[in-house]
């Protein structure tokens, strides 16, 4: 593709995000809207209180699918499919490009379409006007200020016309809907040269939220060993939700800290609460762990920082007590630490400094049983694979003079620079400048790291995976509509002005790497 031909390129996808922006909104209304039609029918007819939620994403993922054919996002009904995992995949190419496949860049476009639980009943009582399914049903009853102080930015009211509401409108239906409506356009542009030298591989992936990266694990540990060149990803595009609240919308994220769960389980005896001398009390000796804890995190004793990534973080996540009573003492208190990993620190000793707490060698002195570890997510997704892996989710960043974060620079100043308005910037609307920064919580890219000494994966040099310690990784950056300080939250909304840049961007990525 000659260079002269890249600003025509560069009109012709802006124009289309912009007529196509009116498709992407209802697609994802659609897509948050699905699970309205399940949580209320009883089992026997088919119905499912978890519908759209981790490992219930069913009825919302058959409808992507279908979705992608039907607005020409797949040139056919081969190129669109279901893993055994359960993640909805498909493939663009273009076949007369003159290229050998296994000479071309492989682009994989990642998101996830299960969102966390809607709690349906407390957005309609703390929102007033809002419903997790339906979006806004009566604006007169609305709560703005109630709003305003749950998110982290609003737009001001006479702009609020922009935006949708729902449960996973920003965490992270609208980068699916980014990546469907972009694979549309792909196709589209394919003569002018969009997908010229590159495969696109796109994924919306499942139970995300409970497991991060499960799907890209089962990507990186069962399919692309012994793969072909064709398989393996130059570079990843994760969709998540990369606005910030006070530094604006649609960042290049190329790192994040990895994740993990530590389970204590203490066991203690049983007893009458009138006579606890007869017992062991697992929760009063838990609690003091969990103090302990608590302690020694605001000390920031045993945590290590990073420049770019920042710190490791460790809190309190989850708990189930076992009692026969509320007047006895317990039989077994259980609860879990999420701890955020940053670079410099490992599982191995996250674990131990658990292990090594002075409330938990005192615990084990008066007789508990204390057992730490890290649990296994063994729960089925939708199409009934069980994951079984440890839940530890490992930390990754892109370089950023890495050629594939060069490309997202120049893509975002080719297809969304020249279409935002500079007086408009501010909070957590759009910026004319990329921004490249770093996430805070943890996206699907935990699932793509590899050992560093596994060969299993034959990753051409010309690939440039990222070696870190003891792992390594195709180069991975995030781009995706919503600010991380909404999502999660009651009155969770999108702001669709992203979501027409998104897919813009997404469009452009391929032909802008391509040429580096």
């Amino acid at each position: 593709m000659k260079e002269a031909a890249l600003p025509a390129l560069d009109a012709k996808i802006a124009a289309l995000a912009a007529r196509y922006l009116p498709l992407a909104v209802s697609i994802l209304e659609e897509a948050i809207r699905i699970p309205a039609d399940f949580v209320d029918r009883p089992a026997d007819q088919g119905g499912d209180p978890r519908c759209g939620t981790s490992n219930h994403e069913g009825p919302r993922i058959e409808y992507l699918r279908r979705t992608l054919l039907e607005i020409g996002a797949a040139r056919s009904p081969d190129d669109v499919g279901f893993d055994a995992f359960g993640n909805l995949e498909w493939r663009l190419e273009d076949p007369a490009g003159g290229i050998p496949r296994a000479e071309k860049k492989v682009i994989y476009l990642d998101g996830h379409c299960d969102t966390v639980k809607p709690l349906r009943e407390v957005w309609r009582a703390k929102t007033g006007g809002l419903d997790p399914f339906l979006g806004l049903v009566d604006p007169a009853k609305l709560d703005r200020a109630f709003l305003r102080r749950e998110l982290g930015y609003l737009p001001p009211d006479d702009e609020w016309r922009h935006l949708v509401f729902g449960r996973g409108s920003a965490d992270q239906l609208g980068g699916v809907v980014s990546q469907i409506v972009a694979s549309k356009i792909l196709l589209e542009l394919m003569p002018e040269g969009a997908l010229r030298g590159v495969v696109v591989r796109g994924y919306a992936t499942v139970a995300e939220e409970d497991n991060d990266g499960g799907g890209p694990l089962y990507i990186t540990r069962r399919l692309l060993p012994g793969a072909p060149p064709e398989m393996i990803p130059d570079v990843v595009i994760l969709t998540d939700s990369s606005g910030d609240s006070k530094k604006g919308a649609l960042g290049i994220y190329r790192g994040q800290r990895g994740r993990m769960q530590i389970e204590v389980g203490v066991t203690g005896r049983s007893c009458h609460g009138s006579m606890p001398w007869e017992g062991l009390n697992p929760l009063e000796h838990g609690g003091a762990i969990l103090a302990e804890a608590a302690r020694r995190y605001e000390r920031r004793e045993g945590f290590a920082d990073h420049p770019f990534l920042g710190h490791g973080t460790r809190t309190a996540s989850w708990a189930a007590l076992e009692t026969p009573s509320d007047c006895a003492v317990p039989d077994r208190f259980t609860f879990r630490f999420d701890r955020r990993l940053t670079v410099g620190e490992t599982p191995e000793q996250a674990v131990k400094d658990i292990e090594t707490l002075e409330s938990v060698r005192a615990a084990r002195a008066a007789g508990l049983a204390v057992a730490v570890g890290v649990p296994t997510y063994e729960e089925p997704t939708w199409r009934g694979y069980v994951p079984g892996n440890p839940q530890i989710y490992l930390g990754w960043v892109t370089p950023e003079e890495h050629p594939a974060i060069r490309a997202a620079v120049a893509a975002y100043r080719a297809v969304v620079t020249p279409h935002v308005a500079e007086q408009n910037e501010q909070g957590g609307s759009l910026r004319r400048e990329p921004r490249v920064d770093r996430w805070v919580f943890s996206t699907d890219g935990v699932g793509f790291p590899v050992p560093a000494f596994d060969t299993s994966i034959a990753v051409p040099e010309r690939k440039r995976w990222v070696v870190s310690g003891a792992f390594k990784h195709p180069a991975m950056f995030g781009f995706g509509t919503g600010l991380e300080q909404n999502t999660h939250k009651i009155g969770e909304c999108l702001d669709t002005r992203e979501l027409q840049h998104a897919i813009a961007f997404i469009a452009r990525f391929p032909s802008a790497f391509a040429g580096r």
